[in-house]
């Protein structure tokens, strides 16, 4: 396969690498994504993150999420509404969130599956190593921009590629389930397409502001 339509942009973007999967790579918002055939199903996904040790209570876990708590402690009050968007089975933002008397609802289509929350809008969104995972990510930005209220903040953490890493030896790409990934100019887009105000990029945080 020499090219494949962005999930994202819906340019075409042509092919880039293949070890066990095919990528691609989009010139226009420069996302890099797998083919649609290595798509995982919906039980081979959901088993994957069963696998998943997220204990709530892991201080490693907990530091490796802390830059998202931080960020979102320092933007809003405990009395600012919040959505933890793709919780998984150990929702720790939330968590430590809801220890400083926040109140944080959980979405998650495979372990929290309230439809009913996406409904309503936010005046911040977590949405933590839940990017990458995306299918259909241009589906899924409409929806978070949606659901911020004004000058609500969406705050993302995924692993954001550059060019000084080699892709070929990159361990992000190698967990199946992460289909979609990012670079800064691909956030820059986002911003643009889906009516964002502001894109701040600190590490591998990304925040967006409605």
């Amino acid at each position: 396969m020499q090219s494949e339509d962005c999930r994202l942009c819906k340019s075409q973007a042509p092919f880039f690498n293949s070890e066990k999967r095919e990528y691609f790579l989009c010139p226009f918002c420069k996302a890099i994504f797998v083919g649609r055939q290595y798509l995982p199903n919906q039980t081979k996904e959901k088993e994957r993150y069963l696998e998943h040790n997220n204990n709530i209570s892991d201080s490693g876990y907990q530091n490796f999420v802390t830059p998202v708590v931080k960020a979102i402690s320092e933007c809003f009050s405990s009395s600012a509404s919040g959505l933890d968007y793709g919780a998984g089975t150990g929702p720790v933002v939330a968590k430590m969130l809801s220890d400083s008397n926040y109140k944080i609802e959980l979405f998650d289509p495979f372990f929290y599956n309230n439809p009913e929350l996406l409904e309503n809008t936010y005046d911040f969104i977590i949405c933590c190593e839940v990017a990458e995972h995306f299918h259909y990510p241009e589906k899924e930005f409409e929806l978070l921009r949606k659901m911020l209220n004004p000058n609500g903040k969406l705050f993302c953490q995924t692993s954001i590629f550059h060019e000084n890493i080699d892709f070929k030896k990159w361990y992000y790409k190698n967990d199946f389930t992460h289909v979609f990934f990012y670079q800064k100019e691909t956030f820059e887009f986002i911003k643009k397409r889906f009516g964002f105000t502001d894109c701040t990029i600190k590490g591998n945080l990304i925040v967006l502001l409605n």
